[in-house]
Parts: C-alpha cells; structure tokens; sequence
C-alpha cells in the first residue's frame, strides 16, 4: 500500500521546515540547560532541551497537526491556541518539581522560571518565529549568567545575606536574638517560627549582613544566646 494512502499526501518541504524549527528549539532549550547544569541545579540541559523540544513539538502539531471538519464538510484549521494553552498549564506542574525547600532555605525558583521561559521558546520556534526565540534565549542566558554575577557583585559591597534556621527552648529567646541582630545593625529581612515540639521553637531568619560582617562570626555570635542552638545556615540562593 502506497505511503500517501496511510498518511495521506506528504509536502516533503514543510516536513523539512518544520523538522528545522524542532531542531532550533532543542538547541535554545539546551542552551539555557548548559548554563543550570554548570550551577548544579536540579534541572539541567536534557530537561530544557525536553521542554523546549516538547513545547514546539505540541506547537507544531496544533498549528499544522489537526484540522476540523465544517458544517458544508469541507477541513478547517482548529484553533491552535487550545494546545498552546495547556502547554502553559503543564509547565506550572513541571516547575513546581523544581523548587525545592532545605531548612531555612528555598531553592529552584529561578530554574522553575527558566523552564517557563523554555516553553515560551519552544513555542516560539514551532510557530516559526525564529528571531524572537534566539532573542528570548538570549535574554535568559543574561539573565542567569552575567547578571547574576553583577547581582552577586552588587551583594558583596551591600553585605550579604544569609538564611539561618534556628532551634529555641524557650520562644522569647528571639527577643534576644533581635537584641544582639541589633547591635551588630544586622538587619532581619524575614522570621519565622515554629512550634515543633513541648518546650521547642524553630525560627527561622533572613538576615542582611552589613559591610565587613562575616557570617562566620554572626552565625559564632548567635550560639552565644542562651538557650539558641544553630540547625543549618547558608546564603540565599536560586
């Protein structure tokens, strides 16, 4: 049996076309991905690639895919935005598994987002639209690349800041704790805290550390509060 029967008639050329615009979109996505795997973040170049792959693969396929039947029985093109939709959607789920909670500290938010943006990409490119999704990749990488070294740099002549998590016998022990922050003119950002058990409280800070203040010292500092043990500290991170 002839291959047009079962497929129906190929336009070799649009295959190509379109076989070209997949392949872009592997390559921006995995772009974005190089630069998350350099950083160890849980998603690396296979999954950008993947979205981005998968996002302009779905958009090829709603744009050229599908066709609907009209009333005088004649094809119609479906609208394509119902697939680009719940690309959307299924992002948002794929991204939530990227952000991930340690202690005081929250981590993934930024590769979540560069994963939002990799669909974007993805569909650009299987719309066809070529020159926004290198512009868009670009911008990404600045984004996550020297950008974040500026910000970095930026941290470093404000002071840092650093995600502390606390254990606490006593609740009042933060009023000391603000107490000896103050001294220092250690500013808290966030707090919170927990009960977690009879007789102990986790608290957890977000501290803004002045010029010249090491956070070696603070976190020394901290473990001279009566009745406050340090759990776990780190700088704040993506």
């Amino acid at each position: 049996m002839p291959l047009s029967e079962i497929f129906g008639p190929i336009d070799l050329a649009l295959q190509v076309a379109l076989a070209i615009r997949l392949l872009v979109a592997a390559a921006l996505g995995a772009a974005i991905g190089v630069e998350r795997e350099l950083h160890s973040h849980p998603a690396g170049t296979r999954t950008h690639l993947l979205v981005s792959l998968g996002s302009a693969a779905f958009t090829v396929l709603s744009i050229y895919g599908f066709t609907g039947i009209t009333n005088a029985g004649q094809l119609a093109a479906v609208d394509p935005s119902r697939v680009a939709a719940q690309i959307v959607t299924g992002i948002g789920f794929l991204g939530a598994g990227a952000i991930l909670k340690y202690g005081a500290t929250v981590r993934g938010l930024t590769t979540a987002a560069s994963l939002w943006v990799t669909a974007a990409i993805g569909m650009a490119a299987g719309a066809g639209e070529i020159v926004l999704a290198v512009v868009i990749t670009a911008i990404a990488i600045l984004s996550l690349g020297p950008l974040r070294a500026l910000v970095k740099r930026v941290r470093r002549t404000r002071g840092q800041t650093i995600e502390v998590r606390l254990e606490a016998g006593r609740l009042d022990a933060l009023g000391d704790v603000s107490a000896m922050l103050a001294e220092r003119r250690v500013e808290i950002a966030t707090v919170n805290s927990e009960r977690v058990a009879k007789g102990r409280y986790e608290i957890e800070l977000a501290l803004r550390l002045p010029a010249g203040v090491e956070p070696s010292q603070l976190l020394h500092s901290l473990t001279t509060v009566a009745g406050v043990d340090v759990l776990e500290s780190g700088p704040t991170s993506d």
